[in-house]
């Protein structure tokens, strides 16, 4: 808590860079930011860091707890560790980069916004997530993009299983673009790799469209019922 008043205190007084050093693996480390600022954790972080955010960036120099990121509305979250369970859940918005793995339900009930994962991801990652994007470049665990909504899924390695809807379709050309651009914007150290294997991703949607929020006739409804 004393850290976060800091925190906001500076961002009152004008400051819009800051370097938050020995962060020590505290649990809540800024939580409910609001502003356009640059925050570093020079270390890291525990439980439900940059949770209910609006518009930072925030960059972690390690790992990070459970609940990173949750029900953040906008802005930017780097890790260059590996995550706890819950990463990036109920987010309505921005980005969540993960250098390393993410471990289980990342990105469950998400709600927009896109999380990008250089490493594997475990269980139940996509859980009912309505919409946006997860980018998983290794493997997921089981249970993959299980009652997903409208979001997409795209798996550059091996998934260990699909799960409830879940489907695989061909990517277009243009989501080859949009991955290549999405490497190159946010993990540049690995772009070209990345970007050379690009066509092998798959791409998971949901099959049945239960809860497709554009369809409101009902005979669609019934039929997916």
């Amino acid at each position: 808590r004393h850290i976060n008043l800091q925190i906001k205190q500076l961002i009152n007084q004008g400051e819009t860079t800051l370097l938050i050093k020995e962060s020590k693996a505290r649990h809540n480390l800024g939580v409910a930011i609001l502003q356009p600022v640059n925050i570093t954790f020079d270390g890291s972080v525990g439980y439900y860091c940059a949770g209910m955010i609006d518009g930072p960036t925030i960059r972690i120099k390690g790992s990070a707890g459970w609940g990173l990121a949750e029900s953040m509305m906008n802005g930017t979250v780097i890790v260059e560790g590996c995550v706890g369970n819950g990463a990036a859940a109920s987010i309505r918005g921005g980005t969540v980069v993960i250098h390393d793995d993410a471990a289980a339900r990342l990105g469950v009930s998400m709600k927009g916004g896109l999380i990008l994962v250089a490493g594997n991801c475990g269980y139940m990652a996509g859980f009912m997530a309505q919409k946006g994007v997860i980018i998983v470049c290794g493997d997921t665990g089981e249970a993959f993009a299980d009652s997903m909504y409208e979001s997409v899924c795209f798996v550059g390695g091996e998934i260990a299983e699909l799960g409830n809807d879940a489907i695989i379709e061909e990517p277009t050309e243009e989501d080859l673009r949009f991955l290549t651009l999405t490497f190159s914007n946010y993990l540049p150290q690995k772009s070209e790799y990345l970007s050379n294997d690009v066509r092998q991703y798959k791409k998971i949607v949901s099959g049945r469209k239960l809860w497709n929020f554009n369809k409101k006739e009902r005979e669609i409804w019934r039929e997916a019922l």
